[in-house]
């Protein structure tokens, strides 16, 4: 008998940590012409671009002395948190290299794990877009 409930506890962690690191690894941008980098650093997650087909400089940034600084190793998501309430990371924000805009963001993932759907928006959800970016199978 305790070997059982030792046996269903593990596996409900495990399912547990599967679904708060899913997002965990690399993702096609929306267009393919980029690849982002999820990763967790003290408890929450970021993404980095990690590849452009066409690599440049942050030129729209609001910051006119970030505007020479590459876009390849620069954060777009920041600061995401796991909400197991809703199964999605909340609190965080997406900055969109094409305006130089920073809105804030929730991600969650389709239910086979392989898009990560991410919802850019201005207060309330309701008044945003939602991107939808493909996980890279290595």
């Amino acid at each position: 008998m305790k070997h059982s409930l030792f046996l269903i506890a593990s596996l409900f962690v495990t399912v547990l940590t599967y679904a708060q690191n899913g997002i965990i690894g690399k993702w096609w941008s929306p267009d393919k012409d980029g690849q982002i980098e999820i990763y967790v650093s003290n408890g929450k997650y970021y993404g980095k671009i990690i590849w452009g087909k066409t690599p440049s400089n942050d030129t729209k940034n609001p910051n006119p002395a970030l505007r020479n600084k590459p876009l390849i190793g620069s954060n777009i998501f920041n600061d995401f948190v796991w909400d197991k309430n809703s199964n999605q990371w909340i609190d965080g924000t997406i900055y969109d290299p094409n305006n130089g805009k920073t809105y804030d963001a929730k991600i969650w993932l389709s239910k086979d794990g392989n898009t990560m759907h991410v919802r850019g928006f201005i207060g309330i959800s309701l008044l945003g877009r939602t991107e939808k970016f493909e996980r890279i199978r290595s």
